[in-house]
């Protein structure tokens, strides 16, 4: 499409600018300090296939125009996170990290968390993985008594007996005794470790001149971890600052970019991310980079190269960046650039293939269905046993990956259930929620079935007057997923090789695999609240706590009566509840 006319009116002004196709969608959001100069580019000039493969998709050009060159990257990484577009795909890596949090309550508690206060002064990490941090609470929750229990029970637990807990429960504790352990648990965390290894070894020949030869030798499998962890990969850099050094590297078709996480003098984690991209290769890391500190921790210091800009970064992160080129912060910084373009050459044919089984079958699963390229897809599965205790749950897949964090769980309230009218209410009840609240809408609903469920949907959501794509899985006589049948109801047979039907079997695959452990989880409780509710001496908030902890029935009648009681139940209802299992 010519674009001549429109561009030449174009404001030269900040502000962010979308691009959609010929359904509306937007495929592209962009920013840019001179809008005009910025469109522009993209239609004069030679381009390599992938831009060009952009450019042919532009139907409709918009733009919002902002006071600022920061108002407009605000406004572009707002429209990222709304909007999905597909061409933005190097933003949507929705991967967090694990932190170390002391928890901001009367009687606080040491938690490994991925929800991240950025306000807080008691957060510490990111660590490498989640394991790496629970095993660092786990240390400090011997070292330390602060509570364990998500509620205070009304009596001290087996933790106050083994001198982990200062047991809030049942005596006070004054906020000067919590902060003395803040105190000491921060310093741990950030590598002050000589006074937790001089109390260890203190406990530790106490307990050998006891004979608790046991306990000694806990003691010192803890001191040796201790010293192990703490003492390498030393980065001389001459103080404790928390740093993130940003190194990418780049060919015709990839970004590589590797982030190294120096905390308290050593590399306590490293991020390693690689995708296509289909504007300006810099721009594109600077809007990383902008987009990766929505969701992480900030540090007090940025490493980055010295052809990135960074006055917008600078007042939108609101932290000092630098951008080295001598000394030991630029082998640092080259280091990362090293690591980044070694991942680049290791991985472009694993990459190119990932995005032939993901991105690539999506492209092709809109051609299949004379549709769009479905970006977003939102499968339902139900699960029942014998028409009881029926459920649905829905998957969502952004660009050919599961997005964990859209998936949902519906309890189906129906009393006559079947698949017609289960998939009848729970996608009245999904997509009323989308209506209502104006949420972002998916570019295809893929059902599991055929004719009486791709009904049902469109039944509702003509009733919701939402225009929304609907396919179905059909199963052959052997149950297996042999071909797609589309909102009309014709047949799309499927090659059992292809990328687009292995892609539909793992979105199905996952969407069965989420029902029946959530109706699991129903069964379960129901038959463990059915019992409960027959059990003298024990109510709601016990129920709650048994099933917190551990689960199912079948795992209770394995519980020993101390554990019972450690638990918080007094005697008289533990040996209720065993006699009743027992029956």
């Amino acid at each position: 499409m010519d674009f001549k006319e429109q561009l030449k009116v174009f404001p030269e002004l900040p502000g962010s600018y979308q691009f959609k196709n010929k359904d509306g969608i937007i495929i592209y959001v962009g920013k840019a300090k001179n809008l005009k100069k910025r469109v522009t580019s993209y239609f004069v000039g030679s381009h390599n296939a992938k831009t060009s493969r952009l450019v042919m998709n532009i139907e409709k050009i918009e733009y919002i125009v902002t006071n600022s060159e920061l108002d407009a990257l605000l406004l572009e990484l707002n429209l990222i996170k709304k909007y999905n577009p597909r061409y933005n795909i190097m933003l949507t890596d929705d991967k967090t990290y694990p932190y170390i949090e002391i928890t901001n309550e009367k009687h606080p508690k040491l938690i490994v968390t991925r929800k991240i206060n950025k306000k807080s002064k008691n957060i510490f990490g990111p660590y490498p993985n989640v394991k790496a941090a629970r095993e660092t609470v786990k240390l400090l929750n011997k070292i330390y008594p602060l509570r364990k229990c998500d509620k205070l029970p009304k009596t001290e637990c087996l933790y106050y007996h083994m001198g982990q807990c200062l047991a809030p429960c049942i005596k006070e504790v004054t906020e000067s005794e919590y902060s003395d352990i803040r105190t000491s648990i921060k310093n741990f965390l950030k590598g002050e470790t000589k006074e937790v290894v001089k109390l260890l070894e203190i406990r530790m020949h106490d307990a050998s001149e006891k004979l608790e030869y046991e306990r000694a030798h806990e003691y010192k499998k803890t001191v040796d971890h201790i010293k192990t962890t703490t003492n390498t990969q030393k980065i001389n850099l001459n103080d404790m600052k928390d740093r993130d050094i940003i190194g990418y590297f780049y060919n015709e078709y990839l970004i590589s970019i590797e982030i190294f996480f120096i905390r308290n003098g050593k590399i306590s984690a490293r991020h390693q991310s690689m995708f296509e991209y289909y504007s300006d290769p810099l721009k594109t890391v600077e809007d990383f980079i902008a987009l990766f500190y929505q969701r992480e921790l900030i540090p007090r210091e940025i490493f980055i190269q010295k052809e990135l800009k960074i006055d917008t970064l600078n007042e939108y992160l609101k932290t000092k960046i630098t951008q080295p080129q001598k000394g030991d912060k630029f082998k640092l910084l080259n280091l990362a650039i090293l690591n980044a373009e070694q991942a680049l050459l290791e991985k472009t044919e694993l990459v190119k293939r990932e995005m032939d089984r993901t991105i690539g079958s999506v492209d092709i699963l809109g051609d299949l269905l004379n549709i769009s390229s479905p970006y977003i897809i939102e499968a339902f599965d139900n699960s029942n046993l014998f028409g009881t205790d029926a459920v649905s749950a829905m998957v969502t897949f952004v660009n050919g990956k599961p997005s964990k964090r859209d998936y949902r769980k519906y309890k189906v309230k129906l009393e006559t259930i079947s698949d017609y009218h289960t998939m009848k209410e729970v996608v009245y009840r999904r997509y009323f929620k989308v209506l209502m609240e104006d949420l972002r809408r998916p570019n295809l609903i893929l059902v599991d079935g055929g004719k009486p469920q791709i009904n049902a949907a469109k039944e509702i959501l003509e009733s919701l007057d939402l225009n929304i794509p609907i396919a179905g899985l059909v199963k052959d006589k052997t149950h297996s997923t042999n071909m797609l049948m589309n909102q009309d109801l014709e047949e799309i047979p499927l090659k059992k090789t292809s990328n687009v039907f292995h892609l539909l079997t793992r979105i199905q695959d996952e969407a069965h695999r989420f029902a029946v452990t959530f109706h699991k989880q129903v069964r379960s409780k129901g038959v463990f609240d059915s019992i409960l509710d027959e059990i003298q001496g024990i109510g709601k908030v016990t129920k709650d706590k048994l099933l917190k902890e551990f689960k199912s029935v079948n795992l209770i009648k394995l519980a020993t009566k101390k554990e019972l009681t450690d638990l918080g139940l007094n005697n008289k209802q533990a040996d209720n509840l065993i006699n009743k299992l027992k029956d």
